[in-house]
């Protein structure tokens, strides 16, 4: 089981930033022989088929650059996990968190330090949130926005669910009163695997401390240019996949209280995506269109 993990722990730390890695997309059958396929293979309860993950973000000064590779590469994860089956033909249960530290706009109080949203599968809210973060000077403190996503969120108690954490920064990861080793021990007793992603050289992460804040756990330490440009490799389908975007919106039925404001929220990310790329739009679709895009609290259909 460790090591299924720590597969897929690689395979979506590639993902969560993918293009900084220069990542090149798979092909279906290369991705359905991945560790997240040989994990979910044997699972036969559907509760337990539950992958949770935590972003933990710096967006203090000079750190735009991550914000606008997460908001570009999300569709990119619920893309890859939207091709993993279980044994029993069930898709995997995917729900994210997201948290914002070292930002002047924050609470001095709270430590510089916000949950966004909580363990949600509402692909639409998520994305909302990434888009509404802006960048401010502020202390970083890595160990203590790691032991209050711990502290604040559901984790649940299941050991057969997937629990990961992500935290992505630029500042020493030795920062604040709490150590962070303090931190990243409650979170190996929890069953949950911090991995580090460093905004800047490879041995500076290392000298910082970032390496160890993930080794700790038996989760993955890398090092990114988080300013590095954004690239996608366009198709000839690109444009049918967006035409086809827009019919397949129409195919949604609102109800209820919500309803109205979902869907004006769905065509909002449509456009945030848009807006960032053409490519990210495309990505968005394909998401769309899957299993994983689950709207069953607002469109009639999905209920």
């Amino acid at each position: 089981m460790k090591n299924l993990k720590h597969t897929i722990g690689l395979i979506f730390l590639s993902l969560t930033l993918g293009t900084a890695f220069g990542y090149a997309p798979r092909n279906k059958e290369e991705i359905n022989n991945s560790g997240i396929e040989k994990f979910l293979i044997d699972k036969k309860d559907k509760d337990n088929n539950t992958v949770k993950i935590a972003l933990l973000l710096d967006t203090s000064n000079s750190m735009d650059g991550l914000i606008n590779q997460a908001k570009a590469q999300l569709w990119d994860i619920v893309n890859q996990f939207s091709y993993a089956k279980c044994g029993n033909g069930h898709r995997p249960n995917l729900q994210i968190a997201l948290y914002q530290y070292g930002n002047d706009g924050l609470s001095s109080r709270e430590g510089y330090i916000q949950q966004v949203i909580g363990f949600s599968s509402d692909l639409d809210e998520i994305s909302e949130k990434l888009f509404s973060l802006s960048t401010n000077g502020g202390e970083e403190y890595c160990g203590e926005v790691i032991q209050t996503s711990l502290r604040q969120l559901d984790w649940g108690k299941n050991p057969d669910n997937l629990k990961m954490i992500f935290i992505a920064g630029n500042e020493p990861f030795t920062q604040g009163k709490l150590n962070y080793r303090d931190a990243v021990t409650n979170a190996r007793e929890k069953e949950i695997i911090v991995n580090t992603i460093f905004c800047g050289n490879y041995q500076q992460g290392i000298n910082t401390d970032w390496k160890k804040g993930a080794t700790l756990t038996g989760g993955e330490y890398m090092a990114i240019d988080h300013n590095k440009q954004i690239v996608h490799i366009n198709t000839p389908y690109d444009d049918v996949i967006i035409k086809l975007n827009s019919k397949l919106n129409s195919t949604y039925i609102s109800y209820g209280a919500m309803g109205s404001a979902k869907l004006e929220l769905q065509a909002r990310q449509d456009n945030n995506a848009m807006e960032l790329e053409e490519a990210v739009a495309v990505k968005r679709a394909v998401s769309k269109s899957s299993g994983m895009y689950k709207n069953s609290s607002w469109d009639l259909i999905d209920a």
